[in-house]
């Protein structure tokens, strides 16, 4: 099983949203990525999609694999009203 990090952001959201660092686990190793951050700094971020059951979760992580394990920046469930039905595209809401 690989390392993660988790921002205090992140730890204080999925608490609050009721995401495990599991669901978090299972949505960076299954899901797919959606969208990429290349500039974010200081490392590459992108927004991964994956579901824990029925219910789709968002996940931006950053990192650099030759330096470490990725930081989970934040965890979400995503609105219908902001993406479309898949949760891979933004709609105009």
């Amino acid at each position: 099983m690989w390392e993660l990090m988790f921002s205090v952001h992140a730890i204080h959201r999925m608490f609050e949203r009721g995401i495990s660092s599991e669901d978090v686990r299972h949505v960076l190793d299954a899901g797919v990525s959606i969208e990429s951050y290349p500039d974010d700094p200081p490392y590459a971020g992108r927004l991964v999609l994956g579901f824990v059951g029925q219910r789709p979760l968002h996940v931006v992580a950053a990192g650099n694999e030759e330096e470490g394990p990725p930081i989970v920046i934040t965890a979400y469930e995503p609105d219908p009203w902001n993406w479309d039905a898949t949760f891979r595209r933004r709609s105009d809401g």
